[in-house]
């Protein structure tokens, strides 16, 4: 066996790769999963276990295709598709109740009713409903959001470029301004070329 400080790299890996587990969003599951994999090569190489060091090069190959796979897919508009819904759509009430907690996490002055009339929008990814968009008209000119939430695994691809970029329904509607629903936990819209105003932020 090695050293203590050897003891405690081992450690440190298998703290950092049991860490990564526990993550909800995936980029970040795959980034925390990798470092720990290559600390473990390290220690297990200078033990000399090999059949570890194998698995973790595997496991680290396999996070390294899917972080490409994932940086590939962020700004591709294949990978991603906006659904428009009636506001009392069926689906979109579904998404909405199950999600509930985590809507309300990140949207504290969220409103679940009325939504009868006003646009909505559904993120997919693939077959899977990733993000939802809610808004009403402020002005002819302006689109106020009532709610825009992604799930925790697609939270840190920014899936929201697809529904605010030149493509996306709110350009092809012909909004020239987007007002970010205000009081909004972690917000992301800087990315996006937002910028702030008050507790909101402005397209």
């Amino acid at each position: 066996m090695g050293t203590w400080w050897l003891e405690l790299v081992g450690w440190v890996g298998s703290a950092v790769l049991v860490w990564s587990l526990l993550q909800t969003q995936l980029h970040r599951l795959r980034v925390i999963n990798l470092v720990g994999g290559a600390v473990l090569i390290f220690y297990n190489a200078v033990n000399h276990v090999w059949p570890m060091v194998g698995l973790n090069v595997v496991l680290a190959g396999i996070n390294v295709f899917y972080l490409a796979r994932m940086s590939r897919e962020k700004h591709d508009p294949r990978v991603y598709t906006v659904l428009e819904v009636a506001g009392d759509d069926t689906y979109l009430r579904h998404v909405l109740r199950v999600h509930e907690a985590d809507i309300r996490r990140y949207n504290p002055e969220f409103v679940h009713d009325p939504f009868t009339g006003h646009p909505s929008y559904l993120v997919l990814h693939g077959d899977e409903t990733v993000g939802v968009v809610l808004m009403h008209e402020a002005d002819e000119e302006t689109a106020q959001l009532l709610l825009d939430w992604v799930t925790p695994r697609h939270r840190d691809l920014t899936p929201g470029e697809f529904v605010f970029g030149p493509e996306g329904p709110f350009r092809r509607r012909g909004f020239r301004r987007v007002l970010t629903p205000p009081g909004m936990v972690e917000p992301y819209y800087e990315k996006l070329g937002f910028h702030r105003a008050g507790d909101a932020y402005v397209l």
